[in-house]
C-alpha cells in the first residue's frame, strides 16, 4: 500500500509492524494442519453473530505479561496466552505455536505439506475426497474425487469431523512432517483397499480459468479458491487475456480470504484506481486503493455464498459499490475485522483484533456479510451465467 510503512498478511511481521485481515476458517485451518481447505458442507453458509465495531481489543501488554510469567513458570506460553485472549471476547483473535505459525505463513505463500487431496462430509453421512490435486500423491496413487474416506492409520473416520480428518492427514498433532507416511482406507463403486501415501511439500493452485463455450466471445470463469501469494496477479492476467467482448464469472464462493492485498490487486484488475475499502486500527483511519488501467469495459458478475470471507468479502464489496459488477448467490459469511500479529516469548504469536474494515460505501462486514444483487442458492451459477449472457458478456 503506498506510503504506508504496513504490510498486509504475516510475512510482514518480520520487517516491523504487520496488518492482516485473519483469513477465514478454512484457510486458518489449513495453515494450521498444511492440508488443503476443506470443501463447504451443501446448504446454508456458517451462522454468526455480529460483532461491535466498538470491540476493545485485547491489552497487549496483558498478553505479553502472561506469556512471560507462563514461560518463567516452565508452563505453555500458548496456554497463557489463549485464556488471555478467550477472556477477551475477541471473536477472531487466536494463537499460534511456532510449527503451526510457520505453517501458516507457508499456506498464505501457496505452500502446505500433505497428500493432495480435499475431503466433504456427503449428504448420506460420509466423508469422501471433493478434490485430488494434480500431480500430488493422492493423484499418483489413482484417488478421485468421489472415493469414500473409510480409515485413516487404521483408525475408522465415522462421524469424526471433518476439519479433524483434514488435520489427520496432514500429521497435525503427531509430529508427522514432510517424508512421513499416512494410510487410507477407501471405496469406491463396492471394491475397498488401502493405500500407504508420503506427505511432501505441494503448491496450491489457487486460481483457475476455463472458457464457459467454444464461441470466440464465450465468457471466462474465473475461480479463486483464496488470496494467497501472487492471485492477485493471476486474477489480472486472466482478465487481461480473455478474449475481447468476453465477460467475466469470477467465482468467489468457499473463498475463506487470504492476502488483503492481494485482493487489492484483483481488484485492480476491473477498476480504474479509486477506493477499495476503509480499515481502521485502533481508531486510526486508512483506505485502499485500487491501481489505475484496469478494464472497466467488461461486464463482470461475481459469484458468491456463505463460504465467502474475508479478503473476498472485501472484493466483493469494492466491486459491488463502485457498481463494476452484479453479485449473484447467497449471503457472504461476514468476516471484516483486522488482526495484527505480535510475537510472544519461545516463539508462539497472537493474532490480535484491531479494528474493521468497510466497503467503498462505509458498509461494515463484520458479522453481517454482504447480500447479493441476485440471491440465489441452488443453480446459482447457471443464474449468473444467465446474467452475464444479459449483460452481453456471452454464455
Amino acid at each position: 500500500m503506498p506510503g504506508s510503512a504496513h504490510r498486509f498478511g504475516p510475512r510482514g511481521l518480520r520487517r516491523g509492524a504487520a496488518l492482516t485481515l485473519v483469513f477465514g476458517c478454512a484457510l486458518a485451518t489449513a495453515a494450521a494442519t498444511g492440508s488443503l481447505p476443506q470443501d463447504p458442507e451443501p446448504g446454508p453458509g456458517p451462522q454468526t453473530r455480529a460483532v461491535s465495531s466498538t470491540l476493545a481489543p485485547v491489552d497487549r501488554e496483558e498478553i505479553e505479561d502472561a506469556a512471560a510469567e507462563a514461560e518463567a513458570d516452565g508452563k505453555s506460553v500458548k496456554d497463557a496466552a489463549e485464556e488471555v485472549v478467550s477472556r477477551s471476547g475477541d471473536r477472531w483473535g487466536a494463537v499460534y505455536d511456532q510449527r503451526e505459525y510457520e505453517e501458516f505463513e507457508q499456506a498464505l505463500d501457496g505452500t502446505y505439506t500433505g497428500v493432495g487431496l480435499s475431503a466433504r462430509r456427503s449428504a448420506h453421512g460420509d466423508v469422501t475426497v471433493s478434490r485430488v490435486q494434480p500431480g500430488g500423491p493422492a493423484d499418483r496413487a489413482g484417488i478421485r474425487a468421489g472415493d469414500l474416506l473409510r480409515t485413516l492409520d487404521g483408525r475408522a473416520i465415522g462421524k469424526r469431523p471433518v476439519a479433524e480428518v483434514v488435520a489427520s492427514l496432514r500429521g497435525d498433532g503427531t509430529g508427522a512432517a514432510e517424508g512421513s507416511r499416512v494410510e487410507l482406507g477407501l471405496v469406491r463403486d463396492g471394491r475397498s483397499w488401502t493405500e500407504t501415501l508420503e506427505r511432501t511439500r505441494l503448491t496450491t493452485e489457487a486460481v483457475t480459468v476455463r472458457r464457459l463455450g467454444d464461441e470466440p466471445a464465450s465468457a471466462v470463469l474465473i475461480k479463486v479458491a483464496a488470496f494467497t501469494k501472487g492471485a492477485g496477479a493471476d486474477v489480472r492476467d486472466a482478465v487481461r487475456d480473455a478474449p475481447d467482448g468476453a465477460g467475466i464469472l469470477l467465482d468467489l464462493r468457499a473463498n475463506s480470504g487470504g492476502l488483503v492485498a492481494e485482493a487489492v490487486v484483483a481488484a485492480s484488475a476491473f477498476l480504474d484506481g479509486g477506493l477499495v475499502a476503509t480499515y481502521d486500527v485502533r481508531g486510526e483511519e486508512q483506505a485502499l486503493y485500487a491501481d489505475p488501467g484496469g478494464d472497466t469495459d467488461r461486464p463482470v458478475v461475481v459469484l458468491v455464498d456463505g463460504g465467502t470471507m474475508s479478503a473476498a468479502e472485501l472484493l466483493t464489496g469494492a466491486l459491488q459499490d463502485r457498481g463494476r459488477a452484479v453479485t449473484v448467490g447467497s449471503p457472504t459469511f461476514g468476516k471484516g475485522s483486522v488482526q495484527m500479529p505480535s510475537r510472544l516469548p519461545g516463539g508462539s504469536v497472537a493474532e490480535l483484533t484491531v479494528g474493521h474494515y468497510r466497503t467503498p460505501g462505509g458498509r461494515n462486514v463484520d458479522g453481517k456479510g454482504i447480500t447479493p444483487d441476485l440471491v440465489a442458492g441452488e443453480r446459482a451459477q447457471q443464474r449468473a451465467e444467465t446474467v452475464l449472457s444479459g449483460l452481453g458478456g456471452g454464455s
